[in-house]
């Protein structure tokens, strides 16, 4: 089955996240890049054909290998701009995409489009996500990717069947070819067990990055019935919790299922490898497990590199039916169980556990329908995807290559934190500033507070920088110290000397802080953050119905439809927010004309606030 032709001389660059970045794209790309290297007779690290363009998901970036050439920050879109220009001055013939929507910047990966719109090099894009019931703007960004590329790869055929009927893709553009996998002997599973401590014990394997869409709670409940008639058998999950949901959950999931395998006594039984493990040791890993599962919850993941691996490797498998998984087990190279169904679990595992020669069966028809996925067939598949979109490109006349070209937007100046951290100590934001020297003298006031902590959430929003976390918990600090929970008001100034100078604040200063909890609780950066604001923007918001004037009017309805993103149900926040319009309407109403559409009699600070509140209210009260 091995490819032995042999290929001319091919520049290829790669836009993906990349290893050490702990990422299933990462290690995908990587696998992939070594292996189009070793077709071209080269070594990926010192490679004068191939380069990588690696997005960064932290301002600091990872230590890559000197084939990555190129970083771009997730969130900054001229640094995709930038890119675009990078390729299309270099000597690449072909870039290589591999999509997925959370790996780009902008609203569902929009920022992905700048680089594609402005690139003047043929495009393969790899798609790791192909949804059924996209959102509008989901739709529309997936189509534009696929039309900016010149062909498309898919990794199930169900993928094939969603581009064409759900975004209209032409199946010409369309290549399937499979998930990569490691190309490993059909060996006993008693082979490395020894290293494993687990010699002479029946293994069940579930590996990859923890997250809590992975089921691996129901496997745990299953190992409670299994372990009363099979006392030798043990469960491994192997794998480090996903970055991203460390990040705003920490390792929760994973205490919970610890949590599960105390209460189930079965610490016995269950083994927890809580790391990021290497290639090499993953294999051994694989092979010495006699039953592999994968409990998915999902029903519409149309790929998973995991079983991928498992079928390569000649895995006995047990998985609930998701999309790739009826694929890849079809034709009796595979078990599969409903969602969430531990019963049903326990049995099968029982089932195989019992039965020796059905294991041996399944296994064997697994490694041989695996041997299409083993890494060289793969990126020999790839490479031949590559000159074939180079051919389909050349043949494309210049006109139409212009008119699929979006005209060139250019990115405002990249947003630093530089003079926001020097104004900011650890009480908040000084108020005033002598030139850009902070004045002590004014000491802090509520309102500047409150417009910090809507710049730091609505940054969070925009960048994912971690760097405006802190900041963020610095400014909703001194909001929480200002508000006066008997008077249910804010205060507004205080002293350099942390003392209040006054009972109670201004109906502008309340306003901007309700506008401001009301943003952090749309745009939250944890739970933990998320329950902090909702719980003051719910103690705040019934005092707004008493102000008097239009701008913390204006504040409190931005503050309160900002909520309403988050929680659409919430009829406090609702109401106020249709009284509060009501009122700012009456008051343009009375007082606009032709020759002065305003509703004041002069312009006077933040006037922009005021429209900016009744197209907001009208948009979402309509």
């Amino acid at each position: 089955m091995i490819h032995e032709r042999i290929f001319k001389t091919i520049r290829v660059s790669f836009v993906s996240t990349y290893l050490p970045r702990r990422c299933g794209i990462a290690t995908f790309t990587y696998d992939l890049v070594n292996w189009v290297a070793e077709i071209l007779g080269e070594s990926s690290v010192e490679s004068s054909l191939l380069q990588i363009l690696a997005i960064n998901d932290t301002p600091t970036g990872y230590k890559y290998g000197p084939e990555v050439r190129f970083e771009i920050r997730e969130q900054q879109k001229l640094d995709y701009r930038e890119a675009a220009d990078f390729l299309n001055i270099s000597q690449t013939d072909i870039v290589c995409v591999q999509h997925e929507f959370g790996i780009y910047g902008g609203k569902n990966g929009s920022y992905l489009l700048t680089l594609l719109g402005n690139l003047k090099k043929p495009v393969v894009t790899s798609l790791h996500t192909v949804l059924q019931n996209p959102s509008p703007d989901e739709a529309r960004v997936l189509k534009q990717v696929c039309n900016y590329s010149t062909l498309v790869v898919v990794q199930a055929q169900k993928a094939v069947e969603l581009l064409t009927n759900v975004y209209g893709v032409p199946r010409e553009k369309i290549v399937f070819i499979y998930h990569g996998a490691p190309d490993v002997p059909f060996l006993d599973p008693a082979y490395y067990k020894d290293q494993f401590q687990v010699e002479g014990r029946r293994v069940i394997l579930t590996f990859g990055l923890l997250s809590p869409n992975k089921g691996i709670e129901f496997v745990i409940e299953a190992m409670a019935k299994v372990v009363a008639e099979f006392p030798d058998v043990v469960y491994i999950v192997l794998g480090a919790t996903h970055p991203n949901v460390k990040l705003h959950w920490g390792e929760a999931y994973r205490l919970s299922l610890e949590r599960l395998v105390k209460e189930k006594k079965l610490t016995e039984h269950v083994i927890f490898h809580n790391r990021f493990v290497s290639p090499e040791e993953l294999i051994k890993f694989l092979i010495m497990s006699d039953i592999y599962v994968t409990p998915y919850l999902a029903k519409e993941q149309i790929v998973s590199g995991t079983l991928t691996y498992a079928v390569a490797c000649g895995k006995a498998i047990i998985s609930t039916p998701y999309w790739y998984a009826e694929e890849l087990l079809a034709d009796q190279r595979g078990i599969l169980v409903p969602f969430r169904d531990s019963d049903a679990l326990a049995k099968k595992i029982s089932f195989l556990l019992e039965d020796e020669t059905e294991r041996n069966r399944l296994r064997k028809r697994a490694y041989q329908f695996g041997r299409q996925m083993i890494w060289r067939e793969v990126a020999t598949t790839y490479t031949e995807t590559f000159e074939r979109a180079l051919k389909i490109y050349g043949q494309m006349g210049m006109p139409a290559l212009v008119r699929r070209r979006v005209i060139p937007q250019f990115s405002l100046p990249e947003v630093r934190l530089n003079y926001l951290k020097l104004l900011t100590d650890n009480t908040g934001i000084i108020q005033h500033t002598i030139f850009t020297i902070p004045n002590r003298f004014h000491g802090y006031c509520t309102d500047d507070n409150a417009r910090a902590a809507l710049v730091a959430a609505m940054n969070w929003h925009l960048f994912k920088d971690t760097d405006i976390i802190p900041l963020l918990h610095t400014y909703l600090s001194f909001l929480h110290h200002a508000f006066d929970e008997e008077k249910r008001w804010f205060r507004n100034f205080m002293s350099y000397e942390r003392d209040w100078m006054e009972e109670v604040g201004s109906e502008d200063c309340h306003g901007r802080a309700l506008w401001a909890l009301g943003t952090t609780v749309e745009y939250a950066t944890d739970e933990k953050i998320l329950a902090f604001a909702t719980r003051m923007f719910e103690q705040a918001l019934e005092t707004c119905e008493s102000f008097t004037a239009p701008r913390p009017w204006a504040y409190s309805i931005l503050g309160c439809i900002t909520y309403l993103r988050r929680f659409g149900g919430a009829s406090d926040a609702r109401r106020c927010a249709e009284i509060l319009t009501h009122r700012l309407m009456e008051l343009f109403s009375a007082n606009c004309s032709n020759e002065w559409p305003w509703c004041e009699d002069i312009l006077t600070y933040d006037n922009a606030r005021l429209p900016q509140a009744l197209i907001v209210a009208g948009q979402w009260l309509k």
